[in-house]
């Protein structure tokens, strides 16, 4: 039944002496009302004491027999088919309510106004938990962002925690979520993450709402058109999507993901606080396991969960995924091979066949791959390394020249070079090429360090080597280089005068002593 008059409870309060005023502001009931009571009761010779033991509704039905037959002559609305046929397309309110009053004209019964069948359907979806799934169809929209806390795990060679962002992707229908846990924050890995996002949901939506971030959107003016990251567009476009971009400081514009962002920042993120990860892949193992549980876990205030909800009302009704997969990249050209047989991008170091030395190759980078180019020819594929690692080699032995092919240099060579400028360079060099297993990763880096005598001379770096590690066990040409550029290693110098000077003392003269034999001092 629609809200009633509470007839008891004024009849109560009027018997303990309250007046009209004090009933109207205490209970929020019109004065116009309480005197309509007022005069039924009297009419009708009913007071609290004859009716105290019913209860407000047979109280009410009492003073107002005419609104309990008026309310018996209504068809009512079935509420749970017109919420399951909001959710199709095109189907609204307005519509649902039309196709209500012909029902009822058949069958000869009397329907409620719009108005009322508008508001018993709010009331509705409040009392059933739906009121976020009103303004929401199945396989419409998707939402993308970056969580504002990131995870780490500890990098064992490097020695520091290394950040973790985390994409967050919700669809608000079913509030389904994708996350994943990315090595940065850059192009290519955006766009990867919305390639995994679309393979983990099975099809894709007709909108995909995201910030204003460089990676998606160039400019987002108030007036005038907005203009979007090429790359991004076309791969919205591969997959069937148009974007639109949340307007500028409004987070309500994609409320669906900024809700969920802070649900996963507790069940996923906060979660996962105690654990200790050493690689990025330990950190996308835990964040995939505990999505699976978060998704699953049942909702608070209606029935279900994401993922039933998901697989039962919204799934079949994404856009089927294409046919060939998007592959997001990067090109960066004319990169020239090392005399040791790798390619350098971002200070790491990656293998390609020995007899491309010296040539110039082009270098297809994605999130998680670089492959390396010689016009159409496809010379190697890498798995990338972090871009905050520095210094690491992916090799192929069979990329590697054998020890006759590689006679301009090789680590006795090397080594012998070393040895010629003196004891300390020699210790230098022999750091830089023990600890690797495929001695030439070392040629370069050994070979910067010797051809600094040629800038500055043999004495020179050798002095250098000799401070640089009574500092560091392993230096390199970036230590060496510093010392001489700023003239460090005339310390060594100096040092060297001084015990030489301590070592001599004071030298008397000849004439000192023939004096003394004379008896004068």
């Amino acid at each position: 039944m629609a809200n009633i008059i509470k007839a008891k409870l004024i009849l109560e309060r009027r018997q303990a002496g309250d007046s009209i005023q004090d009933i109207a502001n205490k209970y929020h009931v019109a004065k116009k009302s309480i005197i309509t009571v007022c005069n039924r009761a009297k009419a009708r010779y009913i007071t609290f004491e004859t009716v105290k033991e019913k209860t407000e509704e047979e109280v009410y039905r009492l003073l107002f027999p005419e609104k309990q037959a008026s309310n018996l002559i209504y068809e009512p609305p079935d509420y749970e088919y017109v919420q399951k046929e909001l959710t199709k397309a095109g189907v609204t309110l307005r519509l649902l309510h039309e196709e209500y009053v012909l029902e009822c004209k058949k069958k000869g019964s009397i329907a409620v106004g719009k108005t009322k069948y508008y508001e018993d359907y709010t009331k509705f979806c409040q009392q059933t938990g739906f009121t976020n799934r009103i303004t929401h169809k199945p396989a419409i929209r998707t939402e993308v962002d970056w969580s504002g806390l990131q995870m780490h795990y500890f990098d064992k060679n490097l020695g520091v925690n290394i950040d973790v962002p985390i994409f967050v992707a919700s669809l608000p229908f079913s509030q389904y979520c994708y996350v994943e846990a990315c090595r940065d924050m850059k192009q290519a890995t955006w766009h990867e993450c919305h390639i995994h996002m679309w393979e983990y949901f099975g099809g894709s939506t007709v909108r995909l709402i995201c910030d204003n971030l460089k990676t998606g959107v160039i400019a987002h003016p108030k007036e005038g058109d907005i203009i979007l990251n090429q790359e991004y567009e076309n791969l919205a476009n591969h997959y069937g999507c148009a974007i639109f971009p949340a307007g500028v400081k409004k987070p309500k514009a994609k409320a669906s993901v900024e809700g969920n962002v802070g649900n996963i920042e507790t069940a996923i993120i906060a979660k996962l606080r105690n654990e200790h990860f050493t690689s990025l892949a330990q950190v996308k193992v835990a964040v995939s396991r505990e999505l699976e549980n978060f998704n699953s876990k049942d909702f608070d205030e209606r029935e279900g969960s994401r993922l039933s909800v998901f697989l039962s009302e919204e799934k079949l009704k994404l856009t089927p995924l294409p046919s060939i997969k998007y592959e997001s990249f990067l090109w960066f050209r004319n990169r020239k091979v090392q005399l040791n047989s790798h390619v350098m991008f971002e200070r790491n170091y990656y293998s390609c066949p020995y007899k491309f030395i010296a040539q110039l190759v082009d270098l297809k980078v994605s999130s998680s791959k670089i492959s390396i180019y010689k016009g159409d020819l496809i010379l190697q594929t890498h798995e990338r390394f972090p871009a905050n690692g520095k210094n690491h080699y992916s090799t192929y032995e069979q990329d590697m020249p054998q020890e006759k092919m590689f006679q301009e240099w090789n680590e006795n060579r090397i080594l012998s070079w070393a040895n010629s400028i003196g004891p300390n360079s020699f210790i230098v060099v022999s750091r830089i090429l023990e600890p690797l297993v495929i001695k030439e990763q070392g040629y370069n880096s050994a070979l910067s360090v010797l051809k600094l005598s040629s800038k500055f001379g043999s004495s020179r770096l050798e002095d250098a080597c000799e401070l640089a590690l009574s500092h560091i066990h392993s230096p390199r040409w970036r230590n060496v280089n510093s010392i001489l550029s700023s003239n460090q290693d005339e310390i060594v110098r100096n040092q060297r005068t001084e015990k030489v000077a301590q070592a001599k003392g004071f030298e008397r003269g000849v004439d000192y002593y023939r004096n003394l034999k004379g008896g004068k001092k």
